[in-house]
């Protein structure tokens, strides 16, 4: 009897155990057909990704403004003065005045904006650009006082969201380069412009260590023309000269035409009736539509995007900001990190080798 009620009882908690493993990863069910939690943190990780890189960044704004404040106040302990009298002394009427040519230059780049004759604007524009001195002036007293004090900040970056990014797209770097940059771009849009020397830049700091690989994502609600110009970057590719022509749509304006983009690919050589021929094909539309439904389903909203080692990052990125994440990755692979760059690194391989071929 004993042994038949132990029996009965490890069925039971194994049967609990397998189902609640299955509650933990389904999340839904429609028609008996599951959602699993796996699906619904791809779909949001980018999503998840930019709440908490601007949660982090509010904290971290809000931090430096508590350790300016206490390193005011310890100042003014120190000379043995109240917290005004400090702050009037050293910011206050250290603060240049505003100039008339400061105003006007402030006008002259709001104007449309404020649709008001300057006259009547004066004043507040003013006053906003003396605030804006006032707080340059303290942050400059305050980092002169931090230099001479003790000050930690244990305040870390939220933990990285990895998601898995297909890599099926142009690649430039090393096959065995240890960090991996997928770029969801759109070639008409200006941040996505801007961000291409710092890239270049990246790329020829860290050498073998990184590579790019792109991928398409037109915004045709914004640049209609785009399309047609990821399109044109396809039939590009076909004969070895992707980055080439990728280089010549960021460094002219839009292009908006059929013989403008067969224009740019004279320039570099290609037979202007093969091009033609490939575009009005449209060959290649379904490759820039898979990219394009890539970007929707992890859930990116704008370009443009990058996926570093998985990591999700969002908008025209200063050089010291991708340096931050692809040191981390690096230093984390030397201290004995996970091999793979993050899932999809045997598919960046695979496709380096095979776009290599061609």
């Amino acid at each position: 009897m004993m042994r038949w009620a132990l029996c009965l009882i490890l069925t039971f908690s194994l049967l609990s155990a397998v189902v609640a493993q299955k509650t933990a990863e389904t999340v839904a069910e429609v028609d008996g057909e599951a959602i699993s939690s796996h699906e619904l943190t791809a779909a949001t990780s980018a999503l998840l990704a930019r709440l908490e890189q601007a949660v982090f960044r509010i904290k971290q704004q809000k931090l430096n403004e508590l350790i300016e404040d206490r390193l005011l106040a310890h100042e003014a302990h120190r000379r043995n003065v109240s917290l005004e009298s400090l702050i009037e002394t050293e910011i206050t009427s250290k603060t240049t005045p505003v100039t008339p040519k400061e105003i006007d230059a402030l006008y002259e780049v709001y104007e449309k904006r404020l649709q008001k004759p300057k006259s009547d604007v004066e004043g507040q524009l003013r006053s906003l650009l003396q605030e804006q001195k006032i707080k340059a002036r303290r942050h400059e007293f305050a980092q002169s006082l931090q230099a001479k004090a003790k000050v930690s900040v244990y305040l870390g970056p939220p933990t990285p969201v990895r998601v898995n990014v297909s890599a099926d797209g142009p690649v430039r770097g090393a096959a065995s380069a240890p960090v991996t940059i997928v770029e969801f771009e759109d070639f008409q849009c200006p941040f996505c412009k801007s961000s291409q020397p710092t890239l270049d830049q990246v790329l020829l700091r860290y050498k073998d260590k990184v590579r790019l690989i792109h991928r398409d994502f037109p915004i045709q609600s914004l640049h209609p023309a785009s399309w047609q110009a990821h399109e044109a970057g396809r039939c590009a590719e076909e004969h070895g000269k992707f980055w080439e022509y990728r280089d010549l749509l960021y460094k002219n304006p839009p292009a908006t035409s059929l013989e403008q983009l067969t224009t740019y690919a004279s320039q570099l050589g290609l037979d202007p009736s093969d091009f033609k021929n490939c575009m009005e094909s449209g060959k290649f539309k379904a490759a820039v539509q898979k990219d394009e439904d890539e970007a929707n389903r992890l859930g990116v909203q704008g370009t443009p995007a990058f996926f570093i080692n998985g990591q999700f990052l969002s908008g025209a990125l200063s050089e010291s900001e991708f340096a931050r994440i692809i040191d981390q990755e690096l230093n984390q692979r030397a201290a004995g990190g996970p091999s793979s760059p993050y899932p999809g690194a045997h598919m960046i391989q695979q496709f380096h080798t095979e776009t290599t071929q061609k």
